[in-house]
């Protein structure tokens, strides 16, 4: 396995930053996997003079460890890093040489501080884009703490071993053999698991805003950059930085740029936010809102935060269909992302529920990765766009159900096929399958705001050109309101508008 010349050149550069040097230790057998990991690691040492290289006999074959000279760190790739984890790659090799991780000086001291004896083990799948995240925390956590250690797993060189652990959606997270979680968790999310996040009273304590807003996705990050540059005090209370925009893959209708994907412009967003000295509070869940003299947001772990005025942007969360099943099978055949989940179903059957443009794309993704894929449609016609259509009706593995209702997902541990009625007929059909891809919209996250707020019927917090609400000083921006369009760059607009908004409220009160 060569790597081809622009990822060399990229390597190249990045090793030209390497302090120390590094020992990568691996151990292979005769099969492909192991033949390229081979010539990576032999490529990987002729490209720098601070690595050498080793055979040793791993845990698992093929794989490798990166270690310092006369030390192991317990960074382990069991597969071959490249793909979305080329940068877990560099990042291990750059940190184990000796150079800082990018990460805030409190959450080093808290690693470092982490007491007994934790194995971790991601699965991932080079395709996923939510996988690096939890590598690359995880990785920190083998460099800066001893008694820490983390092998990456790529599913599809580790097929059996995905199969006995029935790990049906990436990255899935172990921990000293036992489940951790799945999906995209920030090292932040990951030390919060482990019982190690911040404290109520330290949240409670903190002087009252004069902006709050609640969510971070781009509406979110957008009213907080606004309001900051008025010179006023500002926090943001976010339950995830970056929102649903950390799962959108690519991102081609974000005007001046021609392409970039979600957590790349997440990463900018948070960089700009810091930039202004804005008091980010992530990982905390916001439940109850109610208006006093100041705005108090209660969070779920009783801290209750005060403020003058405060904008919501809560965005939007993947709808469910709300069919037995849905639940109980969730990551065990079930799941929300084709990108990330679709290389476990190589080969196999799988449905896609949903019929519109996120659907369409989702089913032809999929049929270049598994066996067969049925897409239901629970109106008379699909309402993608007519270009998806025709290249979905092109595709040899796709059968098509329209005007069908889902009435079950069925399995014993995991997903073994789905039951659907003809709406027209009334007749009730059983299909069997492997997985169940559900692409059916999105619903806001209000809930939580109970009566307080005058919303639609489907839960949109409604709002006026200023992006003010019913209740004075209470303001909204985003996927959570009634805004006619759901677009990043609609809600980027939204947020600026709701914070010169409140800023106009303030001045006036």
């Amino acid at each position: 396995m060569v790597l081809e010349a622009d990822i060399k050149a990229q390597l190249n550069q990045y090793l030209q930053l390497m302090e120390g040097d590094i020992v990568l230790k691996v151990s292979t057998g005769s099969d492909k996997v192991s033949k390229d990991m081979l010539a990576l690691i032999k490529e990987l040492a002729s490209m720098s003079s601070k690595i050498t290289f080793e055979e040793a006999q791993l845990t698992r074959t093929p794989s490798f460890s990166v270690n310092r000279i006369g030390e192991e760190t317990g960074v382990t790739f069991a597969g071959i890093p490249l793909g979305h984890e080329f940068t877990s790659l560099v990042l291990a090799l750059l940190q184990v040489s000796g150079r800082a991780p990018k990460v805030d000086e409190k959450v080093i001291e808290q690693i470092k501080n982490i007491q007994g004896e934790y194995h971790f083990e991601s699965y991932i799948s080079l395709s996923c884009h939510n996988c690096p995240d939890v590598v690359q925390a995880l990785n920190v956590m083998s460099i800066l703490n001893p008694s820490i250690t983390h092998t990456m797993i790529d599913g599809a060189a580790f097929k059996e071993e995905v199969e006995s652990k029935e790990i049906m959606a990436v990255p899935t997270v172990f921990l000293n053999g036992e489940s951790f979680g799945s999906g995209r968790m920030t090292l932040e999310e990951i030390l919060a698991k482990m019982g190690n996040g911040p404290d109520a009273s330290e949240l409670s304590d903190k002087e009252p805003f004069d902006v709050l807003v609640v969510g971070g996705g781009p509406a979110g990050a957008s009213s907080a950059i606004y309001a900051a540059r008025k010179g006023i005090r500002t926090g943001i209370v976010a339950e995830r930085f970056g929102g649903q925009v950390m799962d959108t893959m690519g991102i081609e209708n974000f005007i001046s740029t021609k392409y970039t994907e979600g957590p790349k412009l997440v990463a900018s967003l948070e960089e700009h936010v810091k930039d202004y000295g804005i008091d980010v509070m992530n990982l905390q869940r916001a439940k109850r809102l109610e208006k006093k003299d100041l705005i108090e947001v209660e969070l779920e772990n009783g801290a209750v935060l005060k403020s003058k005025s405060v904008i919501l942007s809560t965005g939007a969360r993947w709808r469910n269909v709300g069919v037995p099943g849905e639940t109980e099978f969730k990551n065990k055949g079930v799941a929300y992302c084709p990108h990330c989940d679709g290389p476990l179903f190589e080969g196999k059957r799988v449905a896609v529920i949903g019929g519109g443009n996120s659907g369409v794309e989702a089913a032809i993704d999929l049929a270049g990765i598994v066996k067969h894929v049925t897409v239901l449609e629970f109106n008379p016609e699909l309402k993608a766009d007519a270009v998806l259509q025709e290249r979905l009706h092109s595709l040899p593995n796709v059968t098509v159900l329209k005007n069908v209702q889902t009435k079950e997902i069925t399995g014993t541990d995991k997903v073994n096929g789905m039951s659907y009625i003809d709406r027209e007929t009334g007749a009730e059909h059983h299909v069997e399958l492997e997985g169940v891809f559900v692409q059916i919209g999105l619903v806001p996250n209000t809930d939580w705001l109970g009566e307080t707020i005058e919303r639609t019927r489907f839960g949109e917090i409604i709002v006026d050109k200023h992006g003010a609400t019913n209740v004075p000083g209470v303001f909204a921006a985003g996927d959570c309101t009634d805004s006619a369009y759901k677009q990043i760059i609609i809600s980027m607009g939204s947020g600026a508008t709701a914070a010169l908004g409140a800023f106009d409220y303030l001045i006036r009160n």
